[in-house]
């Protein structure tokens, strides 16, 4: 099995965590017309975290979303930075 990618994009008015087994097909995907794109509208990848099996990515993805999460990227990339 791939390593599983935990990435936080940083759009104008929100940050989207998310996780996938192939990042580049997961960003093309974000810049499609759909959706997610409309949500964010044009974004950066702020960060990536790689793990070897998914349940330790998805106990991952489930900390950035929550609220220590949040402060914890708050933290450590600062809006507009």
């Amino acid at each position: 099995m791939s390593a599983i990618t935990v990435y936080v994009l940083e759009g104008s008015k929100r940050r989207y965590v998310g996780i996938t087994t192939d990042l580049e097909r997961r960003l093309t995907e974000h810049r499609s017309v759909s959706h997610s794109g409309k949500l964010i509208g044009e974004f950066q990848l702020l960060h990536t975290e790689t793990f070897p099996d998914y349940a330790a990515a998805r106990n991952r993805e489930r900390f950035l979303k929550s609220g220590k999460g949040r402060a914890w990227l708050a933290a450590k990339f600062p809006r507009g930075n």
